[in-house]
């Protein structure tokens, strides 16, 4: 039987999109012509953002969108658009801005009413149907009735979106030093929950890229308590009901502050950043519970968001079909004791020890989250048996589990491919490589890299944001080049082939031409060539993914470690500049910007390996955690000046080197490592 109701989103690739193409909603998309529509008809804009995994969108189209008097009233008074925030992320920067303004909070879904030129006046996240009439029926006859006052509000909140995204000039000529770092994550440390990691509060959020910085921190300044804190957090994390214990893999945050409950939907970009984090905790640390989540994390992203040519899906939903049929929220994860029972037979006792099958994992309607809260010792002494038995009967478990669960109807995919995303889990998996040492995962990298460039890279040397069923649309924002750049950076120090780094520079110098902001030395989030709704949004704070410009700021120094005559030195020390403030002032919303002041506070160094045994000796390399080093190297030539006249035929020598200025060769990784040990100290 056909659909009552088709909108104009059936034109669309994005799944999120596509769930409402028959919502009774005339909903149109973001584009060019529905906004020149609009302008011609002086028709009000309502806009929706939300995203394929969220569950409160969800909740918000069945109440609402779905609703056949709610879409009279939506498409009498409205030209309707629905946005996928994950493909345009710069409508969303803008708007949200104007929801927090407005509300002093925000999330999804967005609802946005906004004049025809897209300024917008009135903002909410979710909205009750009865609520949701009332407030457009009230709204539409505002703006009938004294239109003067709607757009005077709406040229304020312009003005006020646009003043709170400036960034002025840095002046100061003075860099952060050892001290002001040290204070910065003082002040940030009386947020952290000891015991349970993560801060004390709920809901508790990942931030990968606050505990990356927290770890190279507590590295640098051989600050235990500091490292103590973070394995907490990366423990506490990988034991928790957030982390999916029977098929791998993170949800998104946990509504809890022990990590137990989360909204079940599982993204690419959490997972992503997660997987070089514990791969490089691995590495610092040589704890084996982090090698798993790495292990298992990768083959849940094989397994359920990689396409068939290596590239990566963007999501799986929160929710699913339970037994009864019904769209539930964390159905596909969560047990009955008594299936466990029926399960796990012999094994369930120690099973229900093990993943806390009491108080402790229970949830809602007698059903449980798997979480752990002790050490495999424990429970191995309390159950008088080996640690390595302990093990194998727990993945037997799993395993009964896995093969059950896979009977039950799955999560919804978000297949849609972010270059930005990707570029994270590109990221992720040569870090799995580089500290793990598993050749499969290199593999995967070097497919997915050469995917994107296939795919995603256009003749002029720019991106596109996304790709769907064989096709590119959007053009590509800051994210994506700067989360490309670091992965290409990456790639080229464990396979050393320089077209990567090469690829690195060209998309570098792209931004420098199209991005930048020559006022306050940051970068733009979109390119010169797009249209500008309200601003040029600048994001500078770092979230649950970085910020765009923290990571060009350390691109920038990176890069000019391997093209010292390029003027990226120049170019990272004026971003520096003008955020010194935010950094030292809010040092947990600006945690990956801190990364760069330890660069330069603590000697840096470029390994070189230059000979036919390049790769085997930058093994050595690869298994430690040296977050102030570089490496470059080369069997027979090279292009770079690092490299010139140090490849010899007939041996292969190691030098440590600072600023270009390289110690005499040596040639076993041991004593370079222990050379660079001693430089560390000087």
């Amino acid at each position: 039987m056909p659909p009552k109701h088709t909108n104009a989103l059936i034109h669309e690739t994005s799944p999120y999109l596509l769930q409402h193409a028959h919502n009774p909603v005339d909903w149109n998309a973001w584009l060019p012509e529905v906004l020149e529509r609009a302008g011609k008809e002086g028709s009000l804009l309502l806009i929706s953002i939300g995203y394929a995994a969220c569950h409160w969108c969800h909740v918000m189209e069945h109440d609402c969108f779905e609703d056949e008097e709610v879409a009279e009233v939506m498409n009498t008074h409205f030209i309707n658009i629905k946005i996928d925030r994950e493909e345009r992320p710069d409508i969303d920067h803008i708007y949200m801005d104007a929801l927090q303004m407005m509300t002093g909070s925000g999330g999804w879904p967005l609802n946005i009413v906004a004049l025809p030129d897209g300024r917008p006046f009135w903002g909410a996240t979710y909205v009750r149907k009865l609520d949701w009439i009332k407030v457009l029926e009230q709204l539409a006859t505002l703006y009938k009735t004294e239109p003067e006052k709607v757009i005077g509000y709406a040229e304020n909140l312009a003005e006020g979106i646009r003043s709170i995204n400036l960034i002025p000039a840095g002046n100061t000529k003075q860099a952060i030093h050892k001290d002001q770092i040290r204070d910065a994550v003082k002040n940030w440390s009386q947020y952290f929950d000891t015991y349970l990691g993560g801060h004390k509060r709920a809901p508790k959020f990942m931030m990968p890229g606050n505990l990356s910085f927290l770890l190279h921190y507590a590295t640098l300044f051989k600050d235990n308590t500091i490292l103590e804190y973070v394995n907490t957090t990366l423990t506490r994390m990988a034991w928790g009901g957030l982390y999916d214990h029977v098929g791998g893999g993170f949800s998104r945050y946990s509504v809890d502050t022990k990590w137990h409950v989360p909204h079940f939907e599982k993204m690419l970009y959490d997972n992503a950043q997660l997987i070089s984090l514990y791969a490089k905790a691995y590495a610092a640390t040589k704890d084996p519970l982090y090698k798993k989540v790495v292990q298992e994390t990768i083959a849940f992203i094989q397994r359920e968001l990689m396409a068939p040519d290596f590239a990566f899906y963007s999501s799986l939903d929160a929710d699913s079909l339970n037994e009864e049929g019904q769209l539930k929220e964390g159905a596909y994860y969560v047990w009955k004791e008594q299936d466990l029972k029926e399960l796990l037979e012999a094994d369930y006792t120690i099973f229900k020890d093990y993943y806390s099958i009491n108080s402790y994992g229970y949830w809602e309607e007698d059903v449980y989250v798997l979480i752990r809260d002790a050490k495999d010792e424990e429970i191995a002494k309390k159950h008088s048996v080996n640690v390595g038995e302990l093990g194998v009967r727990m993945e037997s478990c799993k395993q009964k589990l896995k093969a059950h669960r896979d009977t039950r109807s799955r999560p919804r995919l978000d297949d849609k491919i972010l270059t930005s995303w990707n570029g994270l889990m590109l990221k992720g998996l040569v870090d799995a490589y580089r500290y793990l040492g598993d050749p499969e995962y290199l593999k995967l990298a070097q497919n997915n890299a050469s995917f994107m460039l296939e795919h995603l890279f256009q003749k002029n040397g720019s991106v596109y944001h996304n790709h769907k069923e064989g096709k590119s649309t959007i053009h590509g924002f800051l994210e994506d080049y700067a989360a490309l750049i670091d992965a290409f950076i990456a790639l080229y120090e464990v396979t050393f082939e320089e077209r990567w780094l090469f690829k690195a520079k060209e998309l570098t110098d792209y931004c420098e031409k199209h991005f930048a902001d020559p006022k306050s030395g940051l970068f733009y989030f979109t390119s010169d060539s797009e249209e500008i709704l309200v601003r040029r949004t600048l994001e500078t704070t770092d979230n649950v993914i970085p910020a765009s410009n923290s990571i060009m700021g350390t691109n920038l120094f990176k890069l000019s470690k391997f093209f010292p005559e390029a003027a990226y030195e120049t170019l990272y020390l004026k971003m520096l500049s003008s955020m010194q403030k935010n950094m030292l002032d809010n040092a947990h919303s600006y945690a990956n910007w801190l990364q760069l002041p330890l660069f330069l506070n603590f000697p840096f160094h470029e390994i070189v390996i230059a000979g036919k045994d390049v790769h085997k000796k930058s093994v050595f390399f690869h298994r430690t955690y040296n977050p102030n080093t570089i490496l470059a190297g080369a069997s027979e030539k090279s292009s770079l000046d690092i490299l010139k006249n140090r490849i010899k035929d007939s041996k292969t020598l190691i030098y440590v080197c600072r600023e270009g200025a390289c110690q005499l060769p040596v040639s076993s990784p041991e004593e370079a490592l222990e050379l660079l040990q001693g430089l560390k100290e000087d």
